[in-house]
């Protein structure tokens, strides 16, 4: 079980559990306001952009080449982006801070 926080645009925050599955389902599952997830979670938009919070860029890992090329798209892009839906729910990111990108 993981505890992850998102920090909204508008600065709320709200904590929610997770077993298995993607940080992107997990906030749609649980109405995140800024997680779309359009795509359905296959890396071909860019409706889940997340921050990490610094001190969790080594449990969420690189993004991918292909994540990096949808990430290009959007405008609020900084060393700490990721698609929330590349990101699988472990044990590991329990504690986890994401800032949903604006």
């Amino acid at each position: 079980m993981a505890k992850i926080t998102f920090i909204t645009k508008e600065g709320e925050s709200t904590t929610v559990e997770g077993t298995s599955g993607s940080v992107m389902e997990l906030a749609v599952q649980n109405n995140i306001p800024g997680i779309d997830g359009d795509c359905g979670g296959v890396c071909s938009c860019a409706t889940c952009h997340v921050h990490v919070a610094e001190q969790f860029t080594a449990q969420t890992g690189e993004a991918s080449e292909i994540e990096q090329d949808m990430l290009e798209l959007d405008d609020n892009v900084n060393d700490f982006s990721r698609l929330s839906c590349q990101i699988t729910i472990s044990e590991e990111l329990d504690g986890l801070i994401l800032q949903v990108a604006k």
